[in-house]
């Protein structure tokens, strides 16, 4: 079936009233357009042949055909196989694969550029001296300008070759499927054209030659096509002519053919054989210029039904069409089409193949078109006018990302799933070298300081959570086989004593308090990296910064990050912005766990804002962070891993607000988390996973979320917590680096869901830490990520 793009042949073929048997790996979106399947693996041939023999046997087929380029080779191998009307499989295999192409070509006395395979860099001194710069670079089974790519020098040979040879994948280009081989060849200077093909009997029954417009060097992106062609009749001859030649001495006696080629001062040279109708534009230009159906045509061949050669008169009408592209990669933020365009511009096909949220890559990572348009006019100088007024009516905007960013790279194989990323590692040294040579299976063997802060149960929800938090992590590593100490922070001098003499290995560090204040968290991680032990978790910058909400706001927003827009206040004197909306949200800008913030922090005017100002910088003695304020969805997004190779986000968790009755704000106050309220345990609705969600949002917040994690610097664990506004647009409100880990909180809640109980996820963030400090210098993992 191919992708979505190719609707228009099944809704063509169900017009006509053919009944089609789609051969596909599973059934899909054609569903409405098919009369039955057979299902099988397309990329697995004889598995593929001998499903289609069985249906064969207890049904009747008159032809087979593929409009598919990645199924040129199988739909030979099967019409061959069955004694279907088509094209013989040596044949298609010459045609399919440039450089047998090539060699094809020069064997017979056709025009062909010079052109060599390469396997190995060590080729490449030796290619540039026999094939005069510029050259270009291309996969011998490639199609849409994937990874053909120009190089004008031997330094750019070797660039491009480096990066088409590690990065060729069925990714980006499936049609690759049928093999990985890599050509150089010649550049050919010249106006390229598509001749678009149909033969039967051996014999043209019609052909027509559209111009291409100059493709986007170094990558030869499409960029644009007429038709009809423009080229001088004694030129077009010439190429119709050389095409059948190439056709009738390849043995390509039946279907309908997109050839490429060139017209160059030497005269016409072929550039690609395609076995199957043009993409994109060629069909409904055609059929708009010549009143020639190509499909019609295609399935009368296949079918074996004789069709007269079709006479082409003057053209109807003359075509214009553009691809649509962006010269850099990000996201589209911003699109605007036209409802309708004017009647006058005549336009025939208008095709935006992304929508708002979506990535766009640009090569070489990918080849991404975002859509095309074709118009028509009565001369092809009107055309082209046509055309630019389109494309002045259309507007969109792309936001950059650097390549740094984790935005549009992601992908979840269901909500249940962790979205992984690729990659890398990072480290830090000393008596690290018990880490760096450790086996990773013999992990257990290590003596695993757990770093705690330990309150009587006298004291608050907050005390009695660090408390536990510690004592259940050692417990469930002890049970593991694990030898462990525990190290109380609320004992300063006695946990420097451990450290110092208790042979620990590594430290399991959930420790939040130095001298019973959090602000003073950080230096518990200093505390390790000045005695040279390596430990789980995040830097003490990373831990310092993220206490301070201000400058984290302040970080974010040089990076465009959405964050709700803001104000901060360290004296009741400073001036709050006078622009921000009401209502407002004033939080201590430098407190954890929601202290500071109850259903009194949302104020609608001046004297509330002033009040509450007053409470968190008068008696709280913190200065105030005042955001506009946001009343949809939160989301926490958990996160494990340090660097591209471990990355991965776990199943988003979602709190919904609406049960909560008039009066109550959509936030999650201090003592809806900490004090059992009642009436948020009833009104508060958590889902894990999201349900109902669009599938998108979910991606966008997954990777600004995933962004937000490596700006600031986040090593081995931690959970961003991202608020939704009435329009589901998401905006950070904070990067956890320690949220806790306790049994059934949150983060070690979603891990369960990819398959970590309690005791595997505690081994996997061990393992991240230990995979940190591997084979890099001392104190690396105290530096910015460098990507």
């Amino acid at each position: 079936t191919g992708t979505q793009k190719k609707r228009f042949i099944l809704q063509r073929l169900k017009k006509l009233g053919v009944q089609v048997i789609a051969l596909n790996k599973e059934k899909n979106w054609a569903a409405s357009y098919v009369n039955d399947w057979i299902i099988a693996d397309t990329a697995k041939h004889d598995e593929t042949i001998r499903a289609v023999g069985e249906y064969l046997k207890t049904h009747t087929v008159d032809g087979i055909v593929t409009f598919w380029e990645d199924d040129v080779l199988l739909t030979a191998k099967l019409c061959e196989k069955y004694h279907f009307v088509g094209i013989p499989y040596k044949v298609a295999e010459r045609a399919r694969n440039k450089l047998l192409f090539r060699q094809f070509c020069q064997e017979h006395d056709l025009p062909f550029p010079k052109y060599t395979s390469v396997s190995s860099e060590s080729e490449l001194n030796a290619i540039a001296k026999k094939i005069t710069f510029p050259v270009v670079i291309k996969p011998a089974y490639g199609s849409s300008s994937a990874y053909v790519i120009k190089a004008d020098t031997i330094e750019d040979l070797r660039d491009v070759y480096a990066y088409v040879n590690k990065n060729l994948s069925t990714r980006v280009e499936s049609a690759l499927k049928d093999g990985s081989t890599i050509i150089v060849e010649e550049y050919i200077d010249g106006n390229e054209v598509d001749i678009d093909i149909l033969l039967q009997n051996g014999k043209i029954k019609f052909f027509s030659i559209s111009d291409n417009l100059q493709t986007k060097e170094p990558f030869f992106l499409e960029s644009g096509y007429s038709l009809p062609s423009s080229l001088p009749d004694q030129i077009q001859k010439g190429l119709i002519e050389m095409a059948e030649l190439v056709l009738e001495k390849l043995g390509v006696m039946h279907g309908c053919i997109h050839f490429e080629a060139k017209s160059t001062d030497a005269g016409p040279v072929p550039l690609e054989v395609n076995l199957r109708l043009g993409g994109d534009e060629v069909y409904p230009a055609v059929k708009k210029v010549w009143k020639v159906d190509l499909i019609d045509e295609a399935i009368n061949i296949a079918c074996g039904r004789y069709i007269k050669i079709i006479e082409r008169e003057e053209p109807a009408e003359y075509v214009a069409s553009q691809s649509l592209t962006s010269d850099k990669p990000g996201i589209l933020s911003k699109l605007f089409i036209p409802k309708k365009f004017d009647s006058d511009l005549n336009v025939d096909e208008f095709h935006f193949d992304k929508e708002v949220g979506d990535t766009v890559f640009t090569p070489p990572v990918a080849y991404d078109f975002l859509g095309w348009c074709m118009v028509s006019a009565d001369n092809p100088i009107e055309a082209r006018e046509n055309l630019e007024e389109v494309l002045k009516q259309v507007s969109y905007e792309i936001v950059p990302f650097s390549p740094l960013s984790s935005v549009g790279k992601t992908a979840r194989r269901s909500r249940f799933s962790s979205a992984a990323l690729s990659q890398n590692f990072a480290s830090g040294k000393a008596r690290i070298e018990k880490i760096r040579l450790l086996d990773q299976k013999n992990q257990r063997r290590l003596h695993i300081g757990v770093a705690c802060n330990t309150y009587s149960s006298a004291e608050g929800a907050v005390e009695a959570e660090l408390t536990s938090v510690g004592k259940n992590i050692e417990q469930v590593l002890r049970e593991r086989g694990y030898q462990t100490t525990f190290i109380d922070f609320n004992d300063l001098n006695q946990a420097l004593e451990i450290l110092k003499n208790g042979n620990v290995d590594l430290v399991f560090n959930v420790g939040e308090r130095l001298n019973d204040s959090s602000l003073l968290e950080p230096h518990i991680a200093s505390i390790f990296d000045a005695m040279q032990i390596p430990y789980t978790g995040s830097n003490p910058f990373t831990l310092g910064l993220c206490i301070d909400k201000i400058k984290v706001k302040k970080l974010l927003t040089f990076h465009n990050i959405p964050t709700a827009r803001w104000d901060y206040a360290y004296d009741l004197s400073d001036e709050i912005n006078p622009d921000l909306r009401y209502p407002l949200i004033v939080k201590p800008a430098n407190t954890d766990n929601s202290i500071g913030i109850t259903n009194d922090s949302v104020v609608v005017d001046r004297r509330q804002l002033e009040q509450q100002l007053e409470y968190v910088i008068t008696s709280l003695k913190r200065p105030a962070l005042v955001e506009e304020y946001l009343d949809g969805d939160e989301y926490d997004v958990s996160i494990i891993g340090s660097e591209e190779d471990d990355l991965q986000v776990l199943p988003l968790a979602r709190t919904t607000f609406t049960d909560l009755p008039e009066g109550y704000w959509h936030i999650c106050p201090f003592d809806a988390k900490f004090l059992d309220s009642e009436l948020y345990k009833e009104k508060l609705h958590t889902q894990i996973p999201p349900k109902n969600v669009n599938q998108k949002l979910l991606k966008l917040i997954t990777e600004i979320a995933l962004d937000t994690y490596n700006i600031l610097d986040c090593h081995d664990y931690g959970r961003v917590e991202i608020k939704l506004d009435k329009e589901d647009n998401p905006y950070i409100l904070e990067l956890n680096p320690n949220p806790s880990i306790n049994k059934g909180n949150r983060v070690p809640t979603v891990a369960e869901l990819v398959g970590m109980d309690y005791g595997d996820f505690l081994e996997e963030i061990i393992a991240l830490a230990i995979k940190r400090y591997k084979n890099k210098p001392p104190y690396y993992h105290l530096q910015p990520s460098l990507g």
